[in-house]
């Protein structure tokens, strides 16, 4: 059975922040679209983010150039009124704890600084007054300026209503079809049927890969997270978040052993009161649950930078996994030798800062226009030398 239309509309695979993004950027640029999803609405890794919409914690090069960008349009939308009340502003400050992590968070500075990101360094005068619960053993700390907090799926329900879209729930794409000999894709198969569309965007996560022909360049990559009790005076204490540069030294060797689990330490007051504390970091694991040495070690890492975490009650754990690329890049762009396929997957912990930026950027590809930013670095073709699954 084929879904005919007089005039197919764009299909977007995927309602995670980046699928979402591009169909409502769409939608209120007049463009017919259908949003499917395997599941429901932020239901995979835009679910079980932690927030962060942040340049601080990017890696130098042009994943720090479009966080940049991507902080900015957070921003520009909350002032517009579309994201108020979701998108909280604050700086980020990140912690080393040795002389080694001092260095490597210099390096960072720099890198920062070259994108145009507001930071200063805190003497330890300065950081204890601006820090007063933070431990009194840290070397250097860097405050980070103009980042923010943003729930992923808040963001998600956001867009929905304010495009007006309708989400197509539990409707998993089997596989794309094409147009004879054409290269152009005429739609996509859902169980038995086959909707046409004008063009297809894939912004399916962890299923982008098989749809797109490369299935071997995703990774999964699990992240475990805790939760804690509220606590209002510590947390109106902290003005911003804390990223220990454990962090940055996970993500700088990421990928290097299989089935590795890294550790990065990150400290979130959370709008209500409680602590959002992360994260790990586990290399081919595809189950999204907790284990107790995690737990515990994210505990005990998180009361090291502050103390008094240590009195609190942890309430619940979750866990998600993001799909990241081989070469530690998202893929954004149109596919090649296909003129209206895109996909837009491959963000591994950064699609929060990074999604409604992709959105906009996708909706400006599939509607022929130059979109405002150049995301060469990040097109899918650098690994299209295989064939298309169909």
């Amino acid at each position: 059975m084929r879904e005919q239309h007089s005039s197919p509309p764009v299909i977007v695979i995927g309602a995670g922040i980046v699928g979402t993004a591009t169909a409502a950027f769409l939608a209120m640029a007049g463009t017919p679209v259908r949003l499917l999803d395997a599941s429901a609405p932020a239901s995979g890794a835009t679910g079980a983010a932690d927030g962060a919409v942040s340049v601080a914690s990017k890696r130098p090069g042009p994943m720090m150039t479009m966080a940049r960008a991507g902080a900015a349009l957070y921003r520009e939308l909350a002032g517009q009124g579309l994201f108020q009340g979701l998108f909280h502003k604050r700086p980020t400050f990140l912690v080393a704890a040795s002389d080694a992590e001092a260095d490597v968070l210099s390096d960072h500075s720099k890198a920062l600084g070259e994108v145009g990101a507001p930071v200063r360094w805190l003497t330890r005068d300065g950081a204890a007054d601006r820090l007063p619960s933070l431990t009194r053993k840290v070397v250097a700390v860097l405050e980070v300026e103009d980042e923010g907090h943003a729930i992923g799926y808040s963001i998600v329900s956001r867009l929905i209503s304010a495009a007006r879209l309708k989400v197509e729930r539990y409707c998993p794409v089997a596989s794309l079809e094409y147009e004879g000999r054409s290269g152009r894709v005429s739609g996509v198969r859902v169980g038995g049927a086959v909707i046409e569309a004008s063009a297809v965007v894939v912004a399916a996560g962890g299923g982008a890969g098989r749809l797109i022909g490369l299935p071997d360049v995703s990774r999964p990559r699990r992240g475990q997270q805790l939760v804690t009790e509220r606590a209002p005076g510590l947390n109106a204490a902290l003005p911003g978040s804390l990223l220990s540069c454990s962090y940055l030294l996970s993500k700088k060797h990421e990928g290097e052993k299989a089935d590795a689990r890294g550790y990065g330490v990150v400290i979130d007051p959370l709008e209500t009161g409680q602590f959002l504390i992360g994260s790990t970091r586990e290399e081919g694991r595809t189950i999204p649950e907790n284990d107790i040495e995690a737990v515990a070690h994210l505990a005990a890492s998180a009361q090291e930078m502050v103390p008094a975490l240590g009195q609190l009650r942890i309430l619940r754990c979750f866990a998600g996994i993001r799909t990241a690329t081989c070469d530690g890049l998202p893929m954004i762009g149109r596919m090649p030798r296909t003129e209206n396929l895109f996909v837009a997957a491959g963000f591994e912990g950064d699609g929060i800062c990074l999604g409604p930026l992709t959105g906009r950027i996708m909706a400006d590809l599939v509607r022929g226009e130059e979109p405002e930013m150049d995301v060469s670095p990040f097109d899918p073709g650098r690994f299209a030398t295989g064939s298309i699954a169909a």
